[in-house]
């Protein structure tokens, strides 16, 4: 999976991991057969209602307005997702980590004839490809990516952590927490770095300080892993 770095207004530096094009595909089918599915299901219904012939197509076209803004109303009002970016853990967000607008949606939305219908798709997956960072041409144009949620578990999700031989630790004062504590920190830390919420990222780096009364050099973001990493030597060489 690849990944990409956003720096935020707070210079936090944070991995994200960008969705790949099977995902993407995926996602793409889910959504396309749920879109048909409703588009037949209205007009199986105006048939079954028997109604005028010269009512039928506008009423048709007022039916089925949610399948043509399906996209833009469903990332728009579900935090990015639709039913197949949330069935394939997915989900649209800037390239800064925060959630878009609704003017964000709309462009990337609107340029799907581009990258979808006029290509068949042919675009998106070419652009993806070349620019290495989730962006299809909407994309491009609405400052946005589509990121991957998935989190796979390992060892890493313990409080464990490969410490390299001649490791020399820089801050002795994580000896004031405990494994639940540590272990508590690395959640929120991998968690937060996954979904790129810079904020949690801050609040820990504020918390730890205090509590361990240092005051760190880093980065907010590389001062946390420091500290997982501190906390790992001191307790395996104890």
């Amino acid at each position: 999976m690849d990944e990409f770095q956003i720096e935020t207004a707070q210079n936090v530096g944070i991995n994200q991991n960008v969705a790949n094009i099977g995902d993407r595909m995926l996602g793409y089918l889910i959504d396309s057969a749920v879109i048909l599915f409703y588009v037949i299901a209205s007009i199986l219904l105006l048939v079954a209602l028997d109604l005028d012939m010269g009512d039928t197509w506008a009423i048709y076209l007022l039916v089925n307005l949610p399948a043509f803004l399906y996209y833009v109303l469903l990332e728009t009002f579900w935090d990015g997702k639709t039913i197949g970016k949330s069935a394939m853990s997915t989900r649209v967000v800037k390239l800064d980590g925060s959630k878009p607008s609704f003017a964000n949606y709309f462009v990337r939305w609107i340029l799907r004839i581009v990258d979808v219908v006029l290509t068949s798709g042919g675009a998106a997956v070419l652009t993806i490809l070349i620019k290495g960072n989730g962006q299809r041409i909407g994309d491009i144009a609405a400052g946005t990516t589509v990121i991957s949620e998935k989190k796979k578990v390992t060892i890493n999700d313990t409080i464990l952590k490969d410490i390299p031989e001649g490791y020399v630790p820089t801050y002795s004062q994580v000896t004031v927490l405990n494994d639940a504590d540590i272990q508590k920190v690395k959640t929120l830390y991998d968690d937060a770095v996954l979904k790129g919420n810079h904020n949690i990222i801050l609040n820990l780096h504020h918390r730890l300080i205090k509590v361990m009364a240092v005051e760190p050099k880093e980065k907010p973001v590389d001062f946390i892993a420091k500290v997982i990493k501190d906390y790992n030597y001191y307790t395996q060489n104890m």
